[in-house]
């Protein structure tokens, strides 16, 4: 089993996660982020974690597995260090 994907990723207070299928959305009071997985990557939330699983032991399987857990991992990451409005940064020439 990939050591990255059996790692459960904690949710901070003030986020809300949802599943649906293979759409990961993460909401709060900054903004929302959705992302779609590969079907074969089980997502699940449960008592304040969210667990990530596969289906098989299949080479592509095995990397999909850490992979969604990392992309997943870096949504919440991101979503509590940084504001998620638009700040012009491209518009000003940087």
């Amino acid at each position: 089993m990939s050591r990255v994907g059996r790692k459960p990723i904690p949710i901070p207070s003030g986020i809300d996660v949802k599943v649906d299928k293979n759409s990961v959305s993460i909401k709060g009071p900054k903004g929302q982020l959705k992302q779609d997985f590969h079907p074969r990557i089980g997502i699940n939330v449960d008592a304040g974690n969210i667990l990530v699983s596969r289906s098989s032991d299949d080479k592509l399987d095995r990397s999909l597995h850490g992979l969604t857990r990392s992309i997943i991992s870096n949504m919440i990451t991101g979503y509590e260090e940084h504001n998620l409005q638009h700040d012009n940064w491209c518009d000003k020439g940087v």
